[in-house]
């Protein structure tokens, strides 16, 4: 039984990890990358459309991303949500593509997405905390109906305490991997 709420535990933190890889590949850093844009919600026929459903993104030039909707009437639409987007980018429409240019991040704009970054990595580490504190109720919980010994228990209890820092140790990384890449000129 331990065993089981341990590995529940490894594959809801790994899954945080996931969320928190996909959250910071949306944070802009010097270079262009379609995953800056791929998640932008864009208003298609009425309902929100992930942007990569929508079109192909290409990246021409390192600091430019092109867009080319499948459909060309959701071109409009397409720039209506890169302009209300977070990117504070300007789209320059042709009529039948949509070409972002990324310009140079300032020392001021690279600090404001470090703290972006440093929030993000902080979500994630509690939300790995919330993961062991259920677990370890739920350990608690077992034991109190007896059906694991009191040993079990305190083995249970230091296996999920060094998967959780393992867990942290990695959402460290992660965030000093990609403090790194935004401060990098």
């Amino acid at each position: 039984m331990i065993k089981d709420l341990l590995k529940e535990a490894d594959t809801r933190m790994h899954a945080a990890i996931q969320n928190l890889d996909d959250d910071l590949s949306g944070i802009r850093t010097g270079r262009a990358t379609p995953a800056l844009v791929e998640k932008l919600q864009v208003e298609y026929f009425g309902a929100p459309t992930p942007l990569v459903q929508l079109a192909s993104i290409s990246v021409p030039e390192p600091r430019s991303l092109l867009i080319k909707p499948f459909d060309p009437t959701s071109l409009k639409n397409v720039e209506r949500a890169i302009l209300v987007s977070e990117l504070g980018l300007t789209p320059n429409n042709d009529g039948k593509q949509i070409r972002l240019n990324l310009p140079a991040l300032t020392e001021d704009r690279r600090r404001e997405l470090v703290k972006v970054v440093h929030t993000r990595l902080e979500e994630c580490r509690i939300s790995v905390r919330n993961t062991r504190r259920d677990l370890h109720n739920d350990m608690r919980e077992l034991e109190k109906e007896k059906l694991v010994s009191e040993d079990d228990l305190k083995r249970g209890e230091d296996e999920l305490q060094k998967i959780t820092d393992r867990y942290i140790e990695e959402i460290n990384k992660h965030g000093l991997k990609k403090e790194q890449e935004i401060m990098e000129v």
